[in-house]
């Protein structure tokens, strides 16, 4: 099914939301990368009740693809089929309770560990050092600076593809090696995460640090998607890339980080083709020289310019 055939295929049976929709939507600008093609259909709900009606009468059949900050995210430049949710305003607020923070989805990681800071509640600074917001975060079990999301996360609420809305803890989510367990066409909506009683200054120290370390070593100024390829198990994902003789690799406009070679940089004119053929070159050349596979870290979603989904 193409992209564009999505909207004359349904839009009149699709439920009417209270939350913004917009037909055949650009994305790119809305990436990391800024690279990408339109949404079909793209809804930005009020609030999770709005999403989980509208989620409850949405045809099973029909693809729904969710995305937040579109941090570590590469959108092929043929778009996105069917339904994108898109979560904004409506799940971003952010509650602080004595031994830890409620947050929305849309909440983004870093005004998460800065908010709990304030309020004198540590554990929560290696979000600052996580690019993105809470819902991918627990998405991936997201991580950092020695810590991920499964050491502080108590529960999620997550609206399943039939809209109804289920809390899920830690445990029953499975988290692993950045992965998590959710329910088939689950949605991330709100998250509480444990955190400790210390020192606001103390806690803003060690999140200064992690400031100055990122600033140092990554490209973090540049059009990136944070880190391209998981760490294989007992190895860094950068050294192999840097053995394999990649750093600065260049594909059209996209390129290999030379400050830190598991960033993949878009120059200015890249599209997401040259970003995704890039990093499968550097997989194939880290295999080539030492065996061993590189998986994405990164998300690549949608399709390749005429081609069918």
């Amino acid at each position: 099914m193409m992209a564009a055939s999505i909207q004359a295929d349904w839009r009149d049976s699709l439920p009417t939301p209270r939350g913004r929709v917009a037909f055949d939507a650009p994305l790119g600008a809305a990436t990391w990368f800024r690279v990408g093609g339109e949404a079909a259909y793209l809804l930005r709900p009020q609030d999770a009740d709005d999403l989980a009606a509208f989620m409850a009468s949405v045809p099973p059949e029909l693809p729904v693809t969710i995305i937040g900050a579109a941090s570590n995210l590469i959108i092929r430049d043929g778009g996105i089929p069917g339904i994108v949710v898109k979560l904004a305003r409506g799940f971003s607020d952010i509650a602080i309770e004595p031994d830890g923070v409620i947050a929305g989805a849309a909440a983004l990681d870093m005004t998460i560990a800065e908010t709990a800071a304030a309020a004198g509640l540590a554990g929560l600074e290696f979000l600052s050092g996580i690019p993105g917001s809470l819902g991918g975060a627990v998405a991936m079990n997201a991580g950092a600076y020695g810590s991920e999301i499964r050491d502080v996360l108590d529960w999620a609420e997550i609206i399943g593809r039939d809209g109804t809305i289920a809390r899920y803890t830690a445990a029953d989510l499975a988290l692993s090696y950045r992965h998590a367990s959710l329910p088939p066409g689950g949605i991330v909506v709100r998250a509480r995460l444990i955190a400790r009683g210390d020192q606001p200054a103390a806690i803003a120290a060690r999140m200064a640090d992690i400031r100055t370390n990122r600033e140092a070593s990554q490209p973090i100024r540049a059009r990136t998607g944070g880190s391209t390829f998981r760490n294989p198990e007992g190895h860094k994902a950068w050294q192999l890339i840097d053995q394999a003789g990649c750093r600065g690799m260049v594909i059209g406009d996209a390129q290999v980080s030379e400050k830190h070679c598991n960033f993949l940089i878009n120059r200015g004119a890249a599209t997401a083709a040259d970003l995704e053929a890039l990093g499968d070159a550097v997989r194939a050349r880290v295999r080539a020289e030492t065996g061993i596979a590189l998986l994405w870290e990164i998300k690549r979603i949608g399709v390749a310019p005429g081609a069918r989904s």
